[in-house]
């Protein structure tokens, strides 16, 4: 039996075929400190799988979240309840001084929403620090102000529970909870016995994130022998972890995102996973294959006009003839595998120039780091390219109304058209492409630059952007969009652009950026130690033959690790036009596997467990074999497929029109 099928045994049936004669379709709140409120990557999670709950469940699903006053302002259309119960909880609510916003969230699905006002509320913290303390044992220090804003959110959720099925009578009700800074309600409902079936769901164990922090910590080797509550003590987050820890156990059902974080939870949250849920994405499949090929050629472009003016003056490599690669993410030095991938791309570089390879390959690195401005060279790269842009364009213009008029005269145009004045503008606009300087490793000022550890990573193995380099390094430290000065373009649409993502994370539980390359086709790196590299493994027989590399940082050591990824990475840039092409077309054909109308079905199962858990007399638990549940897992055209060799890749042949992009 696999892992996804050991942690995922003994599920449920669909809620109405798996609830006894006469039980009614539950209510389900969602509970999540980013429902409406984008503050991290959970905020994806809850939005892309919206239309998939609303379609299943209808009114009888509803978000909960905390109040965001800008968000709250442009994304929420706000509303009265129309169902009794759900009105007359708020009435009383707001009668007692609770502020609460009740509408329709403006996005996808429209769901129903309900945000409290923390901060209307916070005149009560103290009173319920206390009442916690003595309920449960778990203290909180002032000075921690996301812990208090937990403490506040989770008592006005346990109390809207609370009252909303003393007035909802016999209606079962499901709360599924998202991390621990909403887990203090679910430990009250529990703990006031209010009849509500509970889900708990941790994306990344608090105590994790800190141990993989600490780079003299072997995690994965050393984790079934931490002593928790020490090491929790020794970061200052002893009251954090009690909260999590207590509504891990205080839930009827626990879950998370991917069987790594399941062996993760279970040593440091000491409670074994119930249900894994994979993470999933609203996946658009093009109807003709080339489709998303041209959204490739054209977000390229656009990432190639970027380069001439980056690399003004020392443009001595063929655009036709360079890949883009790019990382991003968090700035998370060690746990989103920075530290990899720029010693991979200094050992890529001497082999290619080894090989004597006419390939260059530009690596990105997109993370945000504190700035205080875009720095003089970026912009005037940017600048000189505009210039000389629109100087050509002049020239142009200006010869193509010579043209028009020598053929209506009858003549043709003699091999010339420049006249003096012309030349001259062409000599500025060569000599403004000249500099001492190489071009900049970096395109923002980043502040204490001595100190960070991505640019001296980069000045130790020497990455400066020679002309003799064929692998140029640009260190981007702000997230993009499409108002960028230097870069304008959003996030997916640079994806698009690029030809390979590398994401070689030493922590992640799940790992979004490998997801949205795969949707998007654009063959991706990612780690075992991943929940994203783990599921591909699990579900695609030889995941690189459909452009998923997985590099294993769990067996083997660093320097081994880094040479599996570079051999990788050479052997991608060995690849021509169309075997690329053909690799993107298989990637692309991977992401059924990773849409919501596959996985939501997880979601659903955890929460019929729940149910069945607190509700044994109206609704049943029902073992499912693991045979079922492989065949629901593989979708009909992506993933158990024979491996496929180099041969294959070459001779499997695109349409002709994706051999012009």
């Amino acid at each position: 039996m696999s892992d996804y099928h050991r942690y995922n045994e003994g599920m449920l049936r669909p809620v109405l075929s798996g609830t006894r004669p006469g039980a009614e379709l539950p209510m389900t709140f969602e509970t999540a400190w980013e429902v409406v409120n984008k503050v991290g990557g959970i905020f994806t999670v809850i939005k892309s799988k919206v239309p998939q709950s609303v379609a299943a469940l209808g009114d009888q699903y509803c978000l909960i979240g905390p109040v965001n006053e800008e968000q709250a302002k442009t994304e929420v259309e706000v509303q009265e309840p129309r169902s009794v119960a759900m009105a007359t909880t708020i009435s009383k609510m707001r009668a007692a001084g609770v502020r609460v916003i009740y509408g329709r969230w403006l996005v996808d699905g429209a769901p129903n929403v309900i945000l409290f006002d923390v901060n209307a509320s916070y005149n009560r913290a103290e009173e319920w620090k206390k009442d916690l303390w003595e309920n449960t044992g778990i203290g909180c220090p002032w000075e921690d102000k996301e812990a208090n804003n937990a403490i506040v959110f989770g008592y006005l959720v346990a109390w809207f529970l609370g009252e909303y099925k003393h007035q909802a009578g016999d209606q079962a009700v499901v709360a599924h909870f998202h991390e621990w800074q909403v887990g203090i309600g679910l430990v009250l409902a529990r703990l006031r016995r209010v009849q509500v079936a509970t889900v708990f769901t941790t994306h990344a164990t608090l105590l994790g994130r800190y141990l993989c922090a600490d780079q003299s910590i072997d995690f994965y080797n050393h984790l079934p022998y931490f002593d928790v509550d020490a090491e929790a003590g020794k970061r200052g987050i002893y009251h954090r972890y009690c909260m999590e820890r207590a509504s891990v156990h205080s839930a009827h059902v626990f879950t998370t995102v991917s069987k790594i974080t399941a062996d993760e939870a279970e040593h440091l949250l000491k409670r074994k996973v119930d249900v894994v849920l994979p993470n999933g994405l609203n996946v658009v499949r093009f109807s003709a294959m080339h489709e998303f090929q041209n959204l490739h050629a054209k977000a390229k472009e656009k990432i190639q006009t970027f380069v001439r003016g980056h690399f003004y003056g020392h443009m001595n490599f063929d655009l036709d003839k360079t890949l883009y690669m790019f990382t991003a993410g968090r700035y998370e030095y060690r746990n989103k595998g920075a530290d990899m991938f720029i010693e991979s791309m200094a050992r890529l570089n001497q082999m290619l120039k080894m090989a004597q390879s006419d390939t260059t390959v530009i690596a990105f690195m997109i993370m945000p780091a504190p700035t205080n401005n875009y720095n003089v060279e970026s912009l005037r790269g940017q600048a000189v390219t505009k210039l000389i842009h629109e100087t050509v364009n002049d020239i142009q213009r200006k010869i193509g109304t010579k043209m028009v008029e020598y053929v209506q005269q009858g003549q043709l145009p003699p091999a010339s058209l420049l006249d003096q004045e012309d030349v001259v503008k062409l000599k500025r606009a060569i000599y403004t492409t000249q500099r001492k300087t190489l071009p900049p490793v970096v395109t923002h000022n980043v502040i204490n630059d001595e100190k960070d550890e991505i640019l001296n990573h980069i000045r130790r193995v020497q990455l400066f952007n020679s002309d003799n380099d064929r692998v140029k390094i640009i260190f981007h430290p702000e997230f993009l969009s499409a108002s960028n000065p230097l870069l304008p373009m959003d996030y997916e649409e640079f994806v698009r652009g690029c030809h390979l993502g590398i994401f070689p994370s030493y922590y992640e539980p799940w790992g979004y950026t490998p997801a949205e390359c795969t949707v998007m086709g654009v063959p991706s790196v990612t780690s075992n130690l991943s929940g994203f590299g783990l599921f591909m493994e699990e579900f695609v027989d030889e995941p690189s033959s459909y452009g998923i590399y997985v590099i294993d940082r769990r067996f083997l050591n660093p320097d081994e690790s880094i040479n599996k990824l570079t051999s990788y990475l050479y052997d991608f840039c060995g690849l021509n036009r169309r075997q690329r092409i053909n690799l993107r077309n298989r990637t692309e054909r991977l992401s059924d596997m990773l849409g919501w109308n596959n996985l939501a079905e997880y979601y659903t199962r955890a929460r019929q467990m729940a149910l069945g858990r607190a509700y044994p007399e109206r609704y049943m638990e029902q073992e499912r074999s693991a045979e079922d549940f492989k065949r629901r897992a593989s979708a009909s055209n992506s993933p158990r497929m024979p491996p496929l060799t180099g041969q294959d890749l070459a001779d499997d042949e695109p349409p002709m029109e994706q051999l012009a992009i």
